[in-house]
């Protein structure tokens, strides 16, 4: 009906192309089944049929970074990649972070140096730095500030954000 609104999912952007397909996703370390259509991106995938909703969206456009996630340990966001093109790489979700049952570093600095308000962008802040400090595991505020660029918060104004990774950098 014209003028009604629609949910929002991985179908709200998204027409039937060619049908549907089935692939397999190796997700937090779990091999997951997904029934995709060409066009649906990672991030729909992951919320709205494997259930992952820590990762966020926020843009739609890759702007934001709040769908940030792992694919082969490198951050991307998941709002531009195809699910079709997942299939076959490991995707590690803000979920998959813990260690052994308890909040992963970052997880755990952001919480101690207030690193979130809303808590929006915090699962793309922390996925983004998780990815900065495998890379460059000290590194300095103007290399994290620099990695962030990529990732917005409207609440903190990035200075408890950077103190938390900072804060996890330093006990390595």
């Amino acid at each position: 009906m014209q003028g009604e609104l629609q949910p929002l999912g991985r179908r709200a952007y998204s027409t039937s192309m060619t049908g549907t397909c089935s692939i397999t996703l190796d997700v937090n370390g779990v091999t997951r089944t997904a029934e995709v259509e060409p066009r649906d991106l990672l991030v729909y995938v992951l919320r709205d049929q494997l259930d992952l909703t820590g990762t966020h969206v926020g843009c739609d456009t890759s702007q934001c970074g709040a769908c940030t996630v792992h694919m082969d340990g490198r951050a991307v966001k998941s709002c531009t990649v195809l699910a079709l093109q997942a299939e076959g790489h490991a995707i590690t979700t803000i979920e998959g972070l813990k260690r052994d049952g308890g909040l992963h570093p970052l997880q755990q600095a952001f919480w101690e140096k207030h690193g979130l308000q809303c808590g929006f962008c915090t699962p793309g802040m922390i996925m983004t730095a998780a990815d900065l400090l495998a890379t460059n595991p000290k590194p300095t505020e103007a290399e994290i500030r620099h990695a962030l660029a990529g990732n917005l918060c409207r609440c903190t104004g990035y200075q408890n954000i950077v103190a938390a990774i900072q804060a996890a950098a330093a006990a390595r």
